[in-house]
């Protein structure tokens, strides 16, 4: 009968309403959800992805670049600061010695690049659909381990070069790059988040990053700051840790001693302090965007 098959039709699970998820700003101290990064994790591959073809799309040498800016880079500053200036490079071939410091630079430096400005450039995925706006700066940090591994190859070539064997503290150097990528993600959470409200953070970046590679031992050796208060003050740059890090785990040179340690801590700071203020503006980052 018509009525009995309507009946058996309404069964009810088939009748169920589907959930309703309300999405609200959250009162109080910002809650960090990161298990929520992790479920768009999909998202955070996708997105860094896109960074990697958007970076060398139409570009005549593709990644060719990966390979040359660090490269002529290591070649102008062997000449200038190796040759001219002569400053001491701890026993190990200049060239060497200031590639293993390029190494880390160049992926701290690309990061806070991309990442400062990675919110305003999305502007039109930010205000169309949720998702943890925390994707964008982590995809922005993470499409540079891409150049990052074709620079460690040409190190690693280079050192072959000289004939200089690899150490068995290189075993520590994926606790390094952790620690880098961290260093570079606490950084680009206060520059993209501020960067929404204050649009001259993108005027500001590059000063910033050249005002940060005089402060971070990349063309010379940390022995040259003198001990005491301009140690300590020298140390408070994670750079200066992780620089020397790379350098001892990977050319010999000499350890880094606290200095990792206060970068672990000092990263650690800024971190907790990044995610805290990014959190904290999320809410109102497609209002003022």
């Amino acid at each position: 009968m018509p009525g009995k098959e309507t009946a058996r039709g309404d069964h009810p699970a088939r009748a169920a309403a589907p959930p309703l998820i309300r999405i609200a700003p959250a009162g109080g101290m910002p809650h960090l959800d990161l298990h929520e990064l992790f479920h768009y994790r999909e998202l955070l591959y996708f997105l860094a992805w896109r960074d990697v073809k958007v970076h060398y799309k139409q570009a005549a040498l593709g990644v060719a670049w990966a390979v040359l800016q660090p490269l002529l880079t290591m070649i102008v500053f062997s000449i200038v600061f190796g040759r001219l200036a002569g400053l001491p490079s701890e026993g190990i071939p200049y060239p060497v010695f200031t590639f293993a410091a390029l190494l880390p630079w160049q992926f701290f430096a690309g990061a806070l690049t991309r990442a400062g400005t990675s919110l305003v450039s999305n502007t039109n995925l930010i205000t169309k659909v949720y998702f943890p706006r925390l994707v964008i700066p982590c995809a922005a940090v993470l499409s540079g381990l891409v150049d990052f591994a074709v620079s460690f190859a040409v190190l690693l070539g280079l050192m072959a070069w000289y004939g200089m064997p690899l150490t068995p503290a290189i075993l520590l150097l994926p606790l390094l790059l952790l620690l880098l990528v961290l260093a570079a993600l606490a950084a680009s959470l206060w520059l993209s988040a501020l960067h929404v409200r204050y649009r001259d953070v993108q005027y500001t970046i590059p000063f910033l990053v050249q005002a940060w590679f005089f402060i971070s031992p990349v063309a010379y050796s940390r022995k040259l700051v003198p001990a005491g208060t301009w140690e300590f003050i020298y140390g408070l740059n994670p750079l200066a840790g992780i620089i020397q890090g790379f350098r001892w785990a990977l050319v010999g040179a000499a350890p880094p001693e606290g200095l990792v340690t206060t970068a672990v801590l000092t990263t650690l700071v800024l971190l907790a302090g990044g995610l805290y203020y990014f959190k904290r503006m999320e809410d109102s980052f497609a209002d003022v965007i």
